[in-house]
């Protein structure tokens, strides 16, 4: 059971690595279209920004737990 919690560990952390590249790219977006005047859309793009920014922590925790339990 210790490699299948480590092989999902690693997947997860994974999908976080891409999030946060994710995150900011959408960050740079946000910025170009609030330098183009379109400050409505770079707000809406901000809040998806603090969506993925809260669920860090939480992907963290699962991750750490994972490792800990194939210890």
């Amino acid at each position: 059971m210790p490699d299948k919690d480590e092989a999902i560990a690693n997947a997860i952390e994974l999908l976080m690595i891409n999030q946060n590249g994710i995150g900011a790219a959408i960050e740079e977006l946000a910025k170009w279209i609030a330098e183009r005047g379109s400050t409505d859309i770079a707000d809406n793009a901000t809040t998806a920004l603090e969506v993925l920014d809260r669920s860090v922590e939480g992907i963290t925790s699962t991750i750490r737990l994972l490792r800990q339990e194939g210890n």
